[in-house]
This record gives C-alpha cells, sequence and structure tokens, in this order.
C-alpha cells in the first residue's frame, strides 16, 4: 500500500507569490525590495490551522531572463519562511518556473515550459507529490495565467486585484 493510500486528502491553498504574498514591483528577489501585502501572513497561518496544504506555486522567469539566481529566489524564500514561522504560518512547499521561451540563458529557453503559468505543471506536480485533494484545493492568483493554470489543473481560481488578502477570501467566504 502506498504511503498516499493511507494518507487522508486535504485541500491545498496554492498562492502565487508576487502580487498575492508580496507587493509585485517587478522581479522581486532581494529581501530589501520585499513587502509584505496585508493579511497575507494571517491568511497562510488560518489555513495552516484549518489542516489546509499551502503551497507556493510561482513563475520566476527573472532567473531564466538571468536578472538573479536561482540561490537568490532561494535566499528570499528562506526569509520569508522566517517570517512566516514568527507569524505562527508556514509553507508547505515553493514551486518556481524559472523558464522563459525568449530567456537569454540557454539552459532555462523552452518553447512552452510545462511548469511557467499558464500551463499548469507546477499545481500538477504539487497534487503528485501531496495528498491534496484537488476537488477542495484553490489557487489565489493576481493574472489571467494564474486563473487558466488552476482551470487546466483542475483547480478552483480567484482573482485577488489588490489590497488585504485576508479581507478578500473573508469576502469569498473561505477563510477558515
Amino acid at each position: 500500500m502506498s504511503e498516499h493510500a493511507t494518507t487522508q486528502l486535504r485541500p491545498a491553498l496554492f498562492l502565487d507569490r508576487d502580487g498575492v504574498l508580496n507587493e509585485d514591483e517587478g522581479y522581486v528577489y532581494r529581501w530589501e525590495d520585499f513587502r509584505w501585502i496585508p493579511g497575507a501572513r494571517e491568511v497562510v497561518a488560518a489555513f495552516n490551522r484549518a489542516g489546509w496544504i499551502v503551497v507556493v506555486v510561482t513563475n520566476q522567469s527573472g532567473i531564466g531572463r538571468g536578472y538573479y539566481t536561482e540561490a537568490d529566489m532561494h535566499t528570499l524564500h528562506a526569509r520569508m519562511t522566517k517570517e512566516l514561522a514568527q507569524a505562527g504560518a508556514h509553507i508547505d512547499a515553493f514551486y518556481y518556473a524559472p523558464q522563459h521561451p525568449e530567456a537569454p540563458v540557454e539552459a532555462y529557453r523552452h518553447p512552452n515550459p510545462p511548469d511557467r503559468k499558464p500551463n499548469p505543471g507546477m499545481l500538477l506536480k504539487a497534487m503528485a507529490e501531496w495528498p491534496i485533494d484537488r476537488e477542495r484545493s484553490i489557487l489565489v492568483g493576481d493574472k489571467g495565467s494564474d486563473m487558466e493554470a488552476a482551470q487546466r489543473a483542475g483547480v478552483r481560481g480567484l482573482l485577488f486585484r489588490d489590497g488585504d488578502l485576508k479581507a478578500f477570501l473573508a469576502e469569498q467566504g473561505l477563510l477558515p
């Protein structure tokens, strides 16, 4: 019997990063440029307490474009993780897509990267690696490409424009 066969499926909260968890200033990779979206840390903590799996799915074409490195991104994610822990919250997994069709860095050039949203690759990987209940899961994103990835992965998508993430999810009746 596989590990997943004995593990109860749980809903996942998939979160885009830039524009949902932090202000999207364009290619954010340095902590000094990082600013949390109001309510973001509280949302992660609330979903953690409710037993949801919380997953970040983020296009990171800045890596493929040569603006910053994977190590830079991992350093930023480690700092986010530290601050979330101080708020009693955690991200279960970070998935990222550094590929881009026009990436000058050849290792990251791909004509249609399967993980880059609007493709659903990051969500599908997470669902293969975690005991995720697809039907009860949601993705919160700030772009049409996020909504398309959610739809293609069979997950409900919620388009977050700006403001307070906690208030937004409360308005949707989704804050646990």
